[in-house]
């Protein structure tokens, strides 16, 4: 797998991979999450190609102190093959780069599938209760 930074010719394509992996939802608009990725920190915004399809993204954030991943996904039919440990190692090493001691992540509890796989790579449940606030 080839893995690059995101353009905005990916896009399109991005978006049709996260509806097959489940990464919709109705309270996000995904053009909208993009743009403003897109205006924050667009070098922690990873795709992976296999002979020039995408078949897995990431997102990074780090705000000085954790880093953060997000938007993890892998296309479907080529899950468990190693793809995912591989975009999140290339992820984990820009973080630590930019001086990250710690990465976090959310999962929701009902995934047990994703909970399964950040455990195969080496996260642990951090112990801590995870709040948030939509904007009104």
């Amino acid at each position: 797998m080839i893995i690059s930074a995101f353009q905005m010719d990916d896009q399109d394509e991005v978006i049709a991979l996260w509806g097959r992996c489940g990464l919709l939802t109705a309270k996000n608009d995904p053009t909208l999450d993009i743009k403003r990725k897109m205006d924050h920190s667009p070098d922690l915004f990873l795709v992976g190609r296999i002979n020039d399809r995408i078949m897995a993204t990431v997102w990074g954030g780090f705000e000085g102190r954790r880093g953060w991943i997000n938007n993890l996904c892998v296309e479907p039919r080529a899950q468990h093959m190693g793809y995912g440990g591989e975009i999140v190692a290339a992820m984990e090493e820009k973080l630590f780069a930019l001086g990250a001691p710690k990465i976090n992540l959310q999962i929701r509890h009902s995934n047990k599938q994703a909970i399964s796989f950040y455990e195969s790579i080496g996260y642990a449940d951090d112990q801590v209760f995870s709040m948030a606030k939509r904007r009104p």
